[in-house]
């Protein structure tokens, strides 16, 4: 297996971990969100395997607080979200069940990432949210799945405001399966990783295909879309670029609403 920089990846009985390790806040550059597609690359035609775990490393302070926005500029925004949206991508078509153990925060692109997982462990410190509109942009994978996975109303809400909840919300709205304390996060995960074991990795596979077409139509379908939007419509604007500059120089940023 590969050496990364920004991630510890490892393959053990049956199981994927891909471990962020960019302190102190795991912010998704785009060598970063590169590191994380190549690691689910080396796990294709890994058929044995029953789960993908995401988690973070001990010595950083968020499950991931986000995409970089330094990299949200006319210059990288395509690579961006191109190696972003590469992971949503490459999590469908591999078809494992995706685990993401949570301590921290979890927004932006982290909170996505959750949403795109199948199951999620979160400790009673985890925070959640979609922040960025605040800056005058949107967030294209939220937009597809967080209806489907807490309900319309609720994901145009959290969306729409930038609102960050707390774990145990989050679990109410049903993005989390598991609040624990965090001294027992990776018992339960273990607990859970027992039960996947247990049963066939090429099963699990079918079986996760199956539920993903019950959504209707694939992630990928509705990601082109958004990103139709969000690159051709929403980053044409003048709010969206002045929303990024003004975070970039830490400023309040002035609003011309076009």
């Amino acid at each position: 297996m590969s050496t990364y920089q920004h991630i510890e990846f490892r393959i053990e009985d049956r199981v994927a971990r891909i471990t962020f390790a960019r302190p102190p806040l795991n912010i998704f550059d785009i060598a970063m969100m590169r590191e994380i597609g190549a690691a689910l690359g080396e796990c294709v035609d890994r058929h044995e395997l029953v789960a993908i775990v995401f988690d973070a490393a001990a010595e950083t302070r968020a499950f991931s607080a986000g995409v970089a926005i330094e990299e949200h500029v006319e210059e990288t925004i395509y690579q961006m979200l191109e190696s972003f949206h590469a992971i949503f991508r490459s999590l469908e078509q591999l078809a494992k069940p995706a685990i993401a153990i949570v301590d921290g925060a979890a927004l932006g692109g982290g909170c996505e990432l959750v949403a795109g997982c199948d199951i999620v462990i979160a400790s009673e410190r985890a925070r959640f949210g979609q922040p960025e509109i605040k800056l005058g942009v949107f967030p294209p994978v939220a937009c597809v799945l967080l209806p489907l996975i807490i309900g319309d109303k609720r994901a145009r809400e959290l969306i729409l405001t930038g609102e960050l909840i707390s774990a145990g919300h989050a679990a109410r709205l049903g993005l989390v399966n598991h609040v624990v304390p965090v001294e027992q996060l990776q018992a339960k995960a273990n607990e859970l990783l027992a039960k996947l074991r247990e049963v066939s990795g090429s099963s699990l596979e079918s079986t996760r295909r199956a539920i993903d077409l019950g959504r209707g139509r694939s992630l990928d379908t509705a990601l082109a879309e958004v990103e139709n939007i969000y690159l051709h419509e929403l980053m044409k604007t003048e709010d969206a670029n002045e929303g990024v500059k003004a975070f970039i120089e830490k400023r309040k940023p002035v609003w011309r609403n076009r």
